[in-house]
């Protein structure tokens, strides 16, 4: 996949993960796909304090953050219309509250095409 695939308007991302190598798997595909500023989070409080101070493109949270979900800072993506999706390395569709079984998710491991991909999805979806 090609930035050309991808909006231009996604320039900074936002990167909710609990696993620190993953997260820098993600970090290296977005800078592969042309992603200007990736800023990680390494559980929820982390990831709302950022979202305090600075508004994201996009982000990607991951499910299931060892002894909690992201659920709390989808909730916070929602309420600032800021577009997401989720990654999961279960699967957890069952767990999902049904206001956000909506929101694209892809399963873990993913490549560079399933996170242009999930990008792609979640910024239609914000848009509908």
């Amino acid at each position: 996949m090609d930035m050309a695939e991808l909006s231009p308007s996604v320039r900074t991302v936002l990167v909710l993960e609990d696993n620190f190598i993953i997260a820098m798997d993600v970090e290296e595909i977005l800078a592969s796909l042309g992603i200007l500023q990736v800023t990680i989070a390494g559980n929820a409080n982390q990831a709302l304090e950022l979202l305090a101070l600075q508004a994201f493109d996009f982000a990607i949270l991951d499910v299931n953050l060892g002894d909690h979900t992201s659920f709390v800072v989808a909730d916070a993506m929602l309420a600032r219309g800021m577009p997401f999706g989720f990654t999961s390395g279960y699967g957890d569709a069952e767990h999902f509250p049904t206001y956000l079984r909506h929101v694209p998710r892809i399963d873990k491991p993913f490549n560079e095409k399933s996170i242009g991909q999930l990008i792609a999805a979640g910024i239609q979806t914000r848009e509908a």
